[in-house]
């Protein structure tokens, strides 16, 4: 049984607060990036190239904190990290602080394939990228304008406003399970709307933001990264599976809704299993996420269901 599952970040704005048109925009970029994906499942291709292509198409979608409508850092600048990990080798590759690469999550695939390396950073990424013939771009093909009136809202010492507050709304990521039962993991992020001196968060450390292994499961998560990395979230629900016995549901659970909320940390995870079981989880009012499994349509969510 193969499936499909996506995020587009947790945290999102407060359910009254989000408009029928809003709401509309990002359950398009959901909807096209799950059916990028899948038709890559449904062809009979690999669970590292249904992700691939799930991530990229968020990365190119504006209204997301990846790619294109990436955050700006506290100078006005973007630095965009990703990861991916391949459940059937449990080889992986990261990259962080780049500032040209259209795709990261593309340039993150070709670190785990073309490289003895896991993570590289900054303009040694960047130079590794030109090697492989990946695009390129100016500065500018990052930036909307409400990125950049989160940045001055910021730098303005709004009061009750934080970079947490508007920080890990939209990172995405993708998990997958193929006909043949192999894993990915895949998550890409322009970090925190005002970070300085080259934060990195969870997304692209292996372990904290994604993971994957074609004996138990697929993660990838999105939130306060600093709490994710400490907590190795991604991790943590993999060995509560591989040794604690646990079912994927219930260490999902443990980690988003008890570990996460007593460290301080807000945000949720997707998680797939072999058989094509996805688990989606979130301690924030919502978390922007669509999935799909063979024979069954595809459903896309944002917030909890309303009580009956």
């Amino acid at each position: 049984m193969f499936g499909l599952a996506i995020h587009g970040g947790a945290g999102t704005l407060p359910r009254a607060d989000m408009s029928a048109e809003s709401e509309a925009r990002y359950r398009a970029g959901l909807s096209e990036a799950l059916a990028a994906g899948f038709a890559v499942l449904e062809r009979g291709g690999s669970s590292l190239e249904a992700v691939t292509r799930a991530v990229v198409a968020l990365e190119d979608y504006p209204l997301f904190n990846a790619g294109r409508g990436a955050v700006f850092t506290h100078d006005g600048q973007n630095e965009l990290d990703a990861s991916i990990m391949d459940g059937a080798t449990r080889k992986a590759g990261a990259v962080c602080g780049l500032a040209h690469v259209k795709n990261p999550i593309e340039l993150a695939r070709a670190v785990m394939e073309h490289t003895d390396y896991v993570m590289l950073s900054g303009a040694g990424a960047e130079e590794f990228a030109l090697t492989r013939g990946l695009t390129l771009v100016p500065r500018s093909y990052f930036y909307t304008e409400a990125r950049w009136r989160q940045l001055e809202r910021i730098r303005s010492g709004e009061a009750g406003l934080s970079p947490l507050t508007i920080s890990h709304v939209g990172t995405v990521g993708a998990v997958a399970a193929d006909a043949a039962g192999r894993l990915a993991a895949a998550t890409s992020t322009g970090g925190m709307t005002g970070k300085r001196f080259g934060r990195i968060g969870d997304s692209p450390i292996i372990g904290a933001g994604t993971y994957a292994d074609d004996r138990v499961c697929a993660v990838s998560a999105t939130g306060h990264g600093e709490v994710f990395i400490r907590l190795a979230v991604a991790h943590d629900i993999w060995a509560r599976v591989r040794f604690g016995k646990r079912t994927l549901a219930e260490a999902v659970r443990e980690v988003v809704l008890e570990e996460l909320p007593a460290q301080g940390g807000e945000g949720g995870v997707i998680a797939i299993d072999r058989d094509g079981r996805i688990v989606m989880e979130f301690n924030s009012e919502g978390m922007f996420r669509a999935s799909r499994v063979a024979g069954e349509e595809p459903v896309v969510e944002i917030y909890r269901a309303r009580p009956a």
